[in-house]
C-alpha cells in the first residue's frame, strides 16, 4: 500500500496529465511573400540555401499539390477565411479590391471564441481601415505594415525595411531592425505572455519578404552577389526568413511548446524573383495561372498530434482548405452561419485516405487572377484536378505526364475540356452576384477616428499610386484620380483634411522634398526626391456635396473641409487642381466625426 503522501503525489500527477492531454494545440503560421515552391533548397534549388526551413521539410506532412491564388491578397483572404477568394471581395491587390467584405469572419474570430489569444504580425494587406483591419477581426494582437509591404502608400511614411514605424494595436510604434526580424520578435513576445497566462494562442506571422523591392540585411545577401543586386537581396531576404523559422522552432522547444503546437510553413504566391534560377520545372511565376504562378510548399509539423515524419501528401489540396483543417485539429467549432468552400484534409495529413486509394474523391479547384477593378470571366483562370489544369477555358494540360504545361492536348479530351468548363460555369454563376457588394472603408466609428485614407484604395480604372515612390513622383492623370467607397457610420459633423504629403512629414501641399536615404538591395521608395505641385484649388465631392476650396497657399500642409454628412454608403473623391487645369488626386485624407 502506498503512503498516504505518495497517493497524493501520483493523483496529482495524474490530474495534470490529463490537463495537459485536455490543453488544445497553439498554432503558429509563418507565411511568406512572392517566395515560390523551387526558392527552398529543399525542393532543389542549386543556389539558394535553407538549412532550417529544410530541416522542418524533413519532419513535416508536405502538401506537394497544393495551390493558392497568383498574388497576395487574394490568396490571404481565402487563406484566412476557406472561402474563394472572389466571395470574399479581394480579387486585387490595390484599387479597393484588396478590402476584405465586413460579413466575412476570419479565423482569428473564431479561435477567439474558443478562447485563444489570436496575435498577427507583419503584413495584412486585407485592408487599413476599419472595418477590414485585423483588430477589428479578432486578432487580440497586432504588429503590422500598411498596405501591401513597407513603403507602399497606407505605410507609415518613408518605412524602407530597416528601422521603421509600424502599427501596434493601432497605434503607429518605431522600432529598430530589419521588418522580418521585427514580426518574429513581437511574435515571441506575444508567445510569451499567452504561455505566462496559461492561454492556447494563434500567432499568424506573415512576412512581407520576399517582396519587391528587394532589400536584405548585408551579410544575408552576400553570398549571392554573383546573381546582381535584385536575385541576391532576393534570395537574401529568404535566407534571413530561414534563419528566423529556425530561431523561432528552437524557441518553441525551449519554451515547451514545439510537442503541442501546429507549426505551419507556406507561401502566399508564386515566385517573383527566383524563376530564373530555379522554378521546380513549373511554368511561369507569379501572376499566372499556371503552375508556377500558385503551386506553392506547405509544411505542418504537429509532435503531439501524430504530424511528423517527413511524409508528401500528393492529393490536390487549397488555402480554402486551411480554415476547416484548423478547426478540425484543434477542436474549434466552427461557426453556424459560415459554410466553406474548402473542406478539412486532416484525414489527408493523418496518412487515413488518398486519392490513390480510392477513399479520397477527385476534386475540382479553381484559381484566378482577376486584377481588375471587376471580375472577368475565365480571366487568367485555372480549372484543377489531381491529373489536368483546364487554363483560360481553351488549354488543357495532362500535369502528370506535362508538369511544364507545354502541351495543350484540349483537342484530344473534349470530354475533360466540356466536364472541367461546366464546373467552372457554376462556380462563376454562383459567385458572380456577390461582385456587386462593395467593401467601404467606415467614417466616423470610434474604433477608427479619424480614419486614414490613402490612394493606394481609390477605386479606378486604371492604376494607383500604390507605392511612396509614385506619390514622391506626383503621379497624375485622369486614371490616377479615382474614388474611396466609404460608408458613413452616423449622421454628423464631419471634418475631411486632404494632403499631398502624410501628417507624418507635415509638408506644404506645394512643397518638393528631398530624397531619403537608401538601404541595402535595389534603390528604396524613399530614395528619390518628392516633386513639387502646382496646386492652386482643392475640391471634394461626398454624399451629394461638392466643396472648393478656391486658393491654396504655398505653406499649407492641408486643406481642412467641414460638413455635415449623412449616414450611409457613398463615395469621397478630393483633388488638386492647378491653374491649367491638371488634376493631382488627394494621396491621403482624414476623416474625422466630431463629438
Amino acid at each position: 500500500m502506498h503512503p498516504p503522501h505518495l497517493l497524493i503525489v501520483l493523483l496529482c500527477l495524474a490530474v495534470g496529465s490529463v490537463a495537459s492531454a485536455a490543453q488544445p494545440p497553439n498554432v503558429v503560421i509563418v507565411i511568406t511573400d512572392d517566395q515560390g515552391y523551387g526558392d527552398l533548397s529543399c525542393h532543389g534549388n542549386p543556389v539558394l540555401k535553407t538549412p532550417n526551413i529544410d530541416a522542418l521539410h524533413g519532419e513535416s506532412i508536405r502538401l506537394t499539390d497544393y495551390h493558392v491564388s497568383p498574388t497576395c491578397s487574394p490568396t490571404r483572404a481565402a487563406f484566412l477565411t476557406g472561402h474563394w477568394t472572389n466571395r470574399t471581395g479581394v480579387w486585387h491587390t490595390i484599387m479597393g479590391r484588396s478590402m476584405i467584405r465586413e460579413n466575412e469572419m476570419v479565423v482569428a474570430e473564431m479561435f477567439r471564441r474558443a478562447g485563444y489569444a489570436t496575435g498577427m504580425f507583419g503584413k495584412w494587406h486585407l485592408g487599413d481601415n476599419y472595418p477590414c483591419r485585423p483588430e477589428d477581426r479578432g486578432f487580440t494582437e497586432v504588429m503590422r505594415l500598411g498596405g501591401g509591404g513597407v513603403g507602399q502608400t497606407p505605410d507609415y511614411w518613408d518605412n524602407a525595411y530597416f528601422d521603421g514605424s509600424y502599427w501596434h494595436n493601432s497605434t503607429p510604434e518605431p522600432v529598430k531592425g530589419y521588418c522580418t526580424d521585427v514580426w518574429f520578435a513581437y511574435a515571441k513576445r506575444f508567445i510569451t505572455q499567452q504561455k505566462k497566462a496559461g492561454k492556447p494562442f494563434l500567432a499568424y506571422i506573415a512576412t512581407n519578404a520576399p517582396h519587391g523591392p528587394n532589400h536584405a540585411p548585408e551579410t544575408a545577401a552576400a553570398p549571392y552577389e554573383q546573381l546582381g543586386t535584385g536575385t541576391a537581396h532576393f534570395f537574401g531576404m529568404i535566407a534571413n526568413i530561414d534563419d528566423n523559422v529556425g530561431q523561432m522552432r528552437k524557441f518553441l522547444a525551449e519554451q515547451g511548446l514545439s510537442e503541442n503546437t501546429i507549426f505551419i510553413f507556406t507561401t502566399d504566391n508564386g515566385t517573383a524573383g527566383g524563376a530564373k534560377v530555379f522554378n521546380a520545372g513549373m511554368r511561369a511565376q507569379k501572376g499566372s495561372e499556371y503552375d508556377g504562378g500558385h503551386r506553392v510548399p506547405f509544411f505542418v509539423y504537429w509532435p503531439e498530434g501524430g504530424l511528423t515524419g517527413g511524409r508528401d501528401v500528393s492529393d490536390l489540396t487549397a488555402h480554402v482548405d486551411v480554415v476547416p483543417t484548423l478547426l478540425d485539429l484543434c477542436g474549434v467549432p466552427k461557426p453556424d452561419d459560415v459554410r466553406f468552400d474548402g473542406t478539412s484534409i486532416r484525414p489527408l495529413l493523418e496518412g487515413k485516405v488518398s486519392l490513390a486509394a480510392g477513399s479520397w474523391p477527385d476534386r475540382i479547384l479553381i484559381t484566378d487572377s482577376q486584377r481588375v477593378k471587376d471580375p472577368i470571366k475565365w480571366r487568367k483562370s485555372a480549372v484543377m484536378t489531381s491529373r489536368w489544369r483546364l487554363n483560360n477555358q481553351t488549354e488543357l494540360y495532362d500535369i502528370k505526364a506535362d508538369p511544364g504545361q507545354k502541351r495543350n492536348v484540349a483537342s484530344e479530351h473534349a470530354d475533360v475540356v466540356a466536364r472541367l468548363s461546366g464546373f467552372y460555369d457554376a462556380w462563376w454563376e454562383e459567385l458572380e452576384p456577390t461582385f456587386k457588394q462593395d467593401v467601404a472603408i467606415v467614417l466616423g466609428n470610434d474604433a477608427d477616428n479619424p480614419a486614414r485614407l490613402t490612394c493606394h484604395d481609390w477605386i479606378t480604372t486604371g492604376s494607383t499610386p500604390w507605392n511612396q515612390a509614385s506619390v514622391r513622383s506626383g503621379m497624375t492623370g485622369p486614371e490616377n484620380t479615382g474614388y474611396w467607397n466609404v460608408d458613413v457610420y452616423k449622421d454628423g459633423d464631419y471634418e475631411i483634411e486632404i494632403r499631398r504629403w502624410p501628417r507624418e512629414i507635415n509638408k506644404p501641399i506645394t512643397a518638393a522634398i528631398p530624397a531619403g536615404a537608401d538601404v541595402p538591395g535595389v534603390q528604396a521608395y524613399r530614395a528619390r526626391p518628392g516633386k513639387a505641385i502646382p496646386a492652386m484649388k482643392a475640391e471634394i465631392e461626398i454624399g451629394g456635396q461638392k466643396l472648393e476650396f478656391p486658393s491654396v497657399a504655398d505653406e499649407m500642409q492641408s486643406v481642412v473641409f467641414a460638413l455635415k454628412l449623412k449616414a450611409g454608403r457613398t463615395r469621397l473623391s478630393a483633388r488638386f487642381l492647378t491653374g491649367d487645369g491638371t488634376v493631382y488626386g488627394a494621396y491621403y485624407a482624414y476623416v474625422k466625426r466630431l463629438k
